[in-house]
C-alpha cells in the first residue's frame, strides 16, 4: 500500500484498531499507524496534511 490508497489504508486501521475512534486520533498517531500496517510501503515523507485526513475521514465512513 502506498499513501494514495486512502481506502485501503483505512480498512486495514479499521481491523487494526477496532475499539478506536477516529474522530479523536492525532495526525501524528495516524502516520505512525499507518506506517506499521503490514503491507504499507511508501516513503514517511511522503504523507500530509491532506492525506492524513483523507484517510481518517475514509475510517470514520467505515467504521460506521
Amino acid at each position: 500500500m502506498k499513501w494514495t490508497d486512502t481506502l485501503d489504508i483505512a480498512i486495514e486501521l479499521v481491523d487494526a484498531h477496532p475499539d478506536v475512534d477516529p474522530q479523536l486520533v492525532r495526525f501524528t498517531d495516524l502516520h505512525a499507524w499507518v506506517m506499521a500496517l503490514e503491507g504499507f510501503d511508501d516513503d514517511p515523507e511522503k504523507s500530509s496534511e491532506k492525506i492524513l485526513e483523507s484517510i481518517q475521514m475514509n475510517w470514520i465512513e467505515e467504521k460506521d
